[in-house]
């Protein structure tokens, strides 16, 4: 049965999923936007650290007045409203809620409320792909050793790439390369909140009324982003990475075939079966024309000629060959199109999108010539950006993980374009966040 049959249904018998989100920032106030429109689904909590920020952003979205007056989340439960905490743990460990949509966009803070959730019998809809790229293997584990579902967010980019790889191997056939596109050109890396307006094609003007944070979307322009769901792309799908980073081949639409084959068949790709990012940008800065930027593809091969044959029987937008097919979205709605997670993992038990592997990684990055003393400021800041690596070669130098460049000091100078180590830096081995991914690179050594 559809889904949405499924919520009708629950509507009907007043039993509705019960939902806490946990960071209502740009992502949380999207999918507050639908939550209202959507049958059998109560929002019966949301935690946030600045309720203030809560509140004008369920006004921006046009949130009901009264849904969210609720004193309590027993009253919010007997009334069907919503509670406002900043206290996220209350939430998450009451036993009536079904599903924990962690939103707040913070790596190490995102750990420690999927573990908790886990502890307390919750599926988990991960936002914060964050904090999948760095031990996202070892959430899924814990999830499935606790009995519940956690999964990456639908209308999120990885989550759709990974539903297209899905498609394609369902259907029987092999997945040449898999990816989501992007503006970019090579500067963009040492981009920093002070520059991503200008770099990213909005106004200031525009930023501020859609209450977005220069950087988290800086650490979509520097590369970081791309990074982070490329890896989590790899460890759910078992896709391969290229060695060196992401390539970013510039590329139309009508090109993502062409250019999305091996190196030996006049692409980019090193192998068949990789991750890969489309820029929409040529080298000189010129905008391509039908590009792909916000959306997502995959470009999967006709292993016979009857196969090829019926590709151009009924027009499928091919290479030059017509081996290679290439099948896409060309836009994604980010926090608009969590209810499908929502309700997939709540209704049919599956994740839409979840690691399965630790096959790639991201590593911090220095932006510039950092010193010793200076203290690094996570992805989209002015310190340092995601490079996009093998799991092997990663594991091998002692990358230090994006995910885990926040606040922490270096104990010694990088140059500009180097990737950092453990060694680099004074980590608090405290963190759960920091014993969580010991604990992955070691059950999950490559």
């Amino acid at each position: 049965m559809s889904l949405h049959l499924q919520l009708q249904q629950r509507e009907r018998d007043n039993h509705p999923i019960r939902v806490a989100l946990i960071g209502a920032g740009k992502f949380g106030a999207m999918y507050l936007a639908q939550v209202p429109r959507t049958p059998g689904v109560h929002l019966a909590g949301i935690a946030d650290l600045s309720l203030a920020s809560a509140k004008t952003n369920l006004a921006r979205v046009g949130w009901p007045e009264h849904q969210s007056q609720a004193k309590s989340l027993d009253e919010a439960f007997k009334q069907r409203q919503t509670f406002l905490t900043e206290d996220w743990r209350s939430l998450v460990s009451d036993p009536r809620i079904d599903v924990v949509v962690e939103c707040t966009g913070n790596p190490i803070a995102a750990v420690e409320h999927c573990l908790v959730a886990f502890d307390h019998g919750k599926h988990v809809v991960n936002v914060t792909v964050e904090a999948d790229a760095f031990c996202g293997p070892l959430l899924a584990r814990k999830a499935a050793l606790a009995g519940v579902v956690y999964s990456l967010a639908f209308g999120d980019q990885p989550a759709l790439i990974c539903d297209l790889v899905d498609w394609a191997r369902t259907c029987g056939f092999p997945v040449v390369a898999a990816g989501r596109g992007h503006k970019w050109l090579p500067h963009f890396s040492e981009s920093t909140p002070d520059t991503v307006w200008g770099n990213y094609g909005l106004t200031p003007e525009q930023a501020s009324r859609g209450g977005l944070n220069p950087k988290m979307f800086n650490s979509f322009l520097d590369g970081s982003k791309p990074s982070i769901e490329s890896t989590a792309v790899a460890n759910a799908t078992g896709l391969s990475v290229p060695s060196n980073g992401l390539l970013y081949p510039p590329a139309s639409v009508e090109d993502i075939p062409f250019v999305t084959r091996p190196i030996s068949e006049g692409g980019v790709l090193e192998q068949k079966g990789m991750v890969e990012v489309i820029s929409s940008l040529e080298a000189n800065g010129r905008v391509i024309p039908y590009d792909i930027r916000m959306g997502v593809w995959v470009t999967v091969e006709a292993e016979t000629d009857y196969i090829k044959h019926c590709f151009e029987e009924y027009n499928a937008h091919t290479d030059p060959t017509g081996r290679y097919f290439t099948l896409y979205k060309r836009w994604h709605l980010i926090g608009l199109e969590v209810g499908m997670s929502v309700a997939s993992v709540a209704l049919r038990g599956e994740p839409t999108g979840v690691a399965q592997s630790w096959n790639a990684d991201v590593v911090a990055t220095a932006k510039r010539d950092l010193q010793a003393g200076e203290t690094l400021d996570g992805e989209g800041g002015y310190t340092v950006w995601g490079k996009l690596l093998p799991a092997k070669t990663s594991s091998k130098m002692g990358g230090l993980p994006l995910g885990l460049a926040h606040q922490v000091k270096l104990v010694r100078a990088v140059k500009k374009g180097q990737s950092l180590c453990w060694d680099d830096v004074a980590m608090d081995t405290t963190l759960p966040a920091y014993r969580i991914r010991m604990e992955m690179q070691e059950m999950f050594a490559v």
